[in-house]
């Protein structure tokens, strides 16, 4: 994982040769080495070339594959975080994306300093579980025999292997498990895991819990660990090691 800002590198992925040279221009001021492409085809050599620290997407793209596609594709192989940037005003889309995993959501038109704050926080939160990470003193903290490493941001399963999560849902784990026990509503889970960030709202956090019920739970359709509270939220009953 690269230091934070100066070593970074991005993918921007759109279509329109005028945003892709504005990100680019724009990170590349700011210290971060951008590479760009205008579609999946060009992104999928791009990634067959390099590794990269963050990918900014676009969900309209020409060609067979969509932003929501190429999302899917990337998750299927990679956690390498995502920031969908999106002209569209549609719930269902950003609920899907994120459903995909994607991190974050950008509509158009942004600000540039509004995704470059978007980005540091989500390669902030990343940075103490890459290779070159400072030595920490680790934090770990087990439930039904799972393994949280809330200082290097891992989840090892009860068989040893190591589990991937995504950024999101890493700090959705991390906030259930600090509060154990607990009933969370929607609203307290937004401002625990996004900072009250401006793109989130109640589905965006039952689609992270989704997509996190799919990874710990033997049968996600009748969760053990995350379990819903009708009309109020979500609670952690899994007992703590």
């Amino acid at each position: 994982m690269a230091t934070l800002q100066h070593d970074a590198h991005l993918l921007v992925v759109d279509d329109d040769p005028r945003i892709r040279q504005m990100l680019t221009r724009y990170f590349e001021d700011e210290g971060y080495a951008v590479s760009s492409a205008s579609d999946g085809i060009e992104m999928r050599v791009h990634m067959r070339q390099q590794s990269f620290d963050a990918i900014l997407l676009d969900l309209v793209l020409p060609g067979g594959a969509d932003g929501l596609d190429l999302a899917r594709e990337i998750r299927a192989q990679s956690d390498v975080p995502i920031m969908m940037l999106t002209g569209r005003d549609d719930v269902v889309d950003r609920i899907v994306g994120l459903e995909i995993g994607a991190d974050d959501y950008v509509a158009k038109p942004f600000h540039l300093r509004e995704v470059h704050a978007r980005l540091k926080s989500i390669l902030r939160r990343r940075q103490s579980s890459g290779p070159n990470a400072e030595p920490v003193s680790e934090e770990i903290v087990g439930f039904e025999d799972w393994k949280l490493n809330l200082s290097r941001r891992q989840l090892v399963d009860p068989e040893g292997a190591e589990i991937e999560l995504t950024t999101g849902e890493f700090d959705m784990l991390a906030t259930f498990v600090r509060h154990a026990g607990r009933v969370l509503t929607r609203d307290v889970l937004m401002d625990l895991t996004r900072g009250r960030n401006l793109e989130a709202f109640d589905r965006t956090i039952d689609a992270q819990i989704v997509r996190l019920r799919r990874k710990i739970e033997t049968d996600p359709k009748r969760p053990q660990f995350i379990k819903a509270v009708r009309g109020v939220g979500y609670v952690f009953t899994a007992r703590l090691d």
